[in-house]
């Protein structure tokens, strides 16, 4: 038998009305007041109606996780941070991949938030660094959150998530040369993605601030894949002063690295130490387990969730978000010993 919001009302001794406003996670109700329907609901084990809700509101109660990132464990983070929240404050949530050098990708996402009727959106790079997607989005007036690269700003305050990828890099690099390491390569991510720039940009501010040259054949482009890892690595391996170590833009390219380099039969960590960035699967799964960039994906998933369901409550916002991800050191790295 399904349980009716009266039901809950009267379990609770409040009103529907107190009941639905629970439930949409409204303003203005007493702590005291929500713990007592939530118990109520809980008891009763009863499950609001999404269609209900969305009949009696404005609202959908639907917000919408539109990514391109060929990086798998990336975007599981991100959806699980995603649906906790929805979870907590009762949303549904739609995830859409996408292709986000289709020429028409603009007018997908736009048309997919007409025909669903999204509440907002939640956007990770490269989609949420495409100016003329926020132009058409805000031209809209569809509400969003951009998770990007960068330092924060209190001027987008209410629309970003900030990760200072510019700098951790500098912070792992600076590692890098404390522990004795002055000839540092570095292998790029996707040109596209701005936090490709970040990094690199964090690494080549650490040697310049440390007083050591910037060797243009230390930095390999590249894009954030296992392969390119190994292309990297082996261009590097070809040069006449092999670096000492290798910092990649994150752990797919440094497990890359590392496997190009164990088959040249080169010890890691005491003929090159190798660190990665985000602290991902890749980063434990090889052997030696990888240093890297401690980036808390999911955590960042979910501020990036809250602050959208405050933006489509009208809530007001005035805390920049900022993670700044910290060095783990694990078995990849050591300090340099000259021969």
């Amino acid at each position: 038998m399904k349980i009716t919001i009266s039901e809950v009302a009267e379990k609770a001794s409040v009103s529907i009305k107190t009941v639905s406003r629970v439930i949409n996670n409204e303003q203005g109700v007493r702590q005291a007041t929500k713990d007592k329907v939530q118990a109520a609901m809980a008891e009763l084990n009863y499950r609001p109606s999404q269609a209900a809700r969305s009949l009696a509101s404005t609202q959908s109660f639907e917000i919408g996780f539109i990514y391109d990132n060929p990086n798998a464990y990336y975007i599981i983070d991100m959806q699980n941070g995603i649906l906790d929240v929805c979870r907590e404050q009762n949303f549904e949530l739609l995830i859409h991949p996408c292709d986000a050098h289709a020429p028409n990708i603009i007018q997908e996402i736009l048309r997919l938030v007409a025909r669903s009727n999204l509440d907002g959106l939640v956007l990770t790079p490269p989609l949420s660094e495409n100016q003329k997607l926020i132009f058409e989005l805000q031209k809209k007036g569809v509400k969003f959150v951009r998770v990007i690269s960068g330092k924060g700003s209190l001027e987008q305050a209410n629309q970003c998530v900030y990760v200072n990828d510019r700098a951790a890099s500098l912070s792992i690099t600076e590692y890098l040369i404390d522990l004795g390491h002055n000839d540092i390569a570095f292998i790029c991510g996707d040109p596209e993605h701005k936090s490709s720039h970040e990094r690199l940009e964090g690494y080549q501010q650490a040697l310049k601030q440390r007083g050591i040259s910037v060797k243009p054949n230390f930095i390999v482009d590249g894009e954030y894949s296992f392969e390119s890892g190994v292309n990297g690595a082996k261009q590097l391996l070809t040069l006449k002063k092999m670096p000492t170590a290798i910092f990649a833009s994150n752990d797919e390219i440094a497990a890359g690295a590392l496997f190009a380099c164990r088959l040249e039969g080169i010890d890691i960590p005491n003929q090159i130490s190798i660190v990665g960035f985000e602290n991902s699967p890749f980063s434990r799964q090889t052997w030696p387990k990888l240093t890297t960039a401690e980036q808390p994906t999911s955590l960042i998933a979910k501020s990036a969730t809250e602050l959208l369901l405050k933006q489509i409550r009208n809530q007001v916002i005035e805390d920049v978000i900022e993670f700044n991800p910290t060095l783990l050191v694990r078995d990849s790295t050591t300090a340099f010993s000259p021969k």
